[in-house]
C-alpha cells in the first residue's frame, strides 16, 4: 500500500487557519454503481458538518470512506493532523487509520451496541480506549473513566456495570464517553439519536452540543433528522443519489432552501 504523505507535525502550530479535513472529488463506486460522486468540502477546526439525505443518497458511504472503513475509488482526503501533520488518507497505510481510531478520531455509532463493548462492564469500556492511547496506569484510567461518566450524566455508581444493563440512552452517553475521553481532534457520528425516545433525544443532543462546544471538536454528523441537524451543524450539505447538491451554513439551507429536492426535505414532503 502507498505510503501516506506526511508533513512537519503541526503541534507546534494552530490549525485554525487551515482546515483539518479537505476533500476533493472524492467517489466511492460498487462496480459500475456509483454511491458517491465527486464530493468535496473543507471542515475547519471547532466546526460541526451535518450531512443530511433520504436514505441511499450516499450519506452513509460518505461517512465510512471520511473515517476509514471503507477504501475511496478516487478522490483526496487530506487530513490534518497535531500529531503526524499532512496525512492523505486515501492512500493512508491501514496502521496509521488505527492510530487515528485509537486517539485522534471518535465514532459515534447510530446502534452502541456496535460501539459498545456489551461484555464488560462501563469503565472498561472507557478505559480500553484510554489505554489504546498510551495510557497504562490503573489508578488514573479508573478516575478519568469516572470523570467522564459524570461528564455524561451517568451515575458513578455503575462504572462496574455492563452497558447491557442500560438504557438505550444511558448505553448513547456511554458511547459517547468513550470516544470523546481521549479529546479527539475529529468525531464521526451516525445517526447519533436514531432509536431513541423524543425526550432522550433531546437530552442527548443538548449534552453533545455542550461537549463539542467545551472541547472545540470537529464533527462530521450523517443524519436523516433535520432537527438534529439544525440543533448540532454549524454547516449542512445535502445528498441526493451520491453527489452533493446543496450546501451552506445550516440556518440558511434549512431557512431559504434553493434545489428543489431540499424543498421537498424541508417541507417534509419525502421521507428521510
Amino acid at each position: 500500500m502507498t505510503m501516506c504523505a506526511q508533513a512537519a507535525p503541526l503541534s507546534q502550530a494552530r490549525l485554525d487557519d487551515r482546515p483539518i479535513l479537505s476533500v476533493k472529488n472524492l467517489s466511492k463506486r460498487y462496480g459500475a454503481r456509483p454511491a458517491c460522486l465527486d464530493v468535496a468540502f473543507d471542515l475547519w477546526p471547532g466546526e460541526a458538518l451535518g450531512i443530511v439525505g433520504e436514505s441511499g443518497s450516499g450519506k452513509t458511504t460518505l461517512l465510512n470512506c471520511l473515517s476509514g472503513r471503507l477504501p475511496v475509488s478516487s478522490g483526496s482526503m487530506l487530513y490534518r493532523s497535531e500529531s503526524l501533520g499532512e496525512v492523505e488518507l486515501s492512500t493512508c497505510p491501514e496502521h496509521i487509520l488505527r492510530r487515528f481510531n485509537r486517539s485522534e478520531w471518535g465514532l459515534v455509532r447510530q446502534d452502541p451496541r456496535d460501539g459498545l463493548r456489551m461484555s464488560v462492564s462501563a469503565g472498561a469500556n472507557i478505559g480500553e480506549r484510554l489505554m489504546g492511547a498510551g495510557s497504562r496506569r490503573y489508578g488514573e484510567i479508573r478516575s478519568k473513566a469516572l470523570a467522564w461518566m459524570e461528564k455524561v450524566e451517568i451515575d458513578r455508581s455503575r462504572i462496574d456495570d455492563r452497558p447491557s444493563t442500560f438504557s438505550g440512552g444511558m448505553r448513547q452517553r456511554l458511547q459517547i464517553a468513550r470516544n470523546l475521553v481521549t479529546k479527539p481532534q475529529l468525531v464521526f457520528m451516525d445517526e447519533p439519536t436514531g432509536g431513541l425516545d423524543v425526550s432522550v433525544q433531546a437530552k442527548l443532543l443538548d449534552l453533545v452540543r455542550t461537549l463539542v462546544a467545551n472541547l472545540n471538536l470537529s464533527m462530521i454528523i450523517v443524519t436523516h433528522d433535520l432537527a438534529v441537524a439544525r440543533i448540532l451543524a454549524d454547516r449542512l450539505m445535502v445528498m441526493r443519489g451520491g453527489r452533493v447538491i446543496e450546501s451552506g451554513l445550516t440556518d440558511q439551507v434549512l431557512d431559504d432552501p434553493h434545489h428543489p429536492y431540499t424543498q421537498l426535505l424541508v417541507s417534509s414532503i419525502l421521507e428521510v
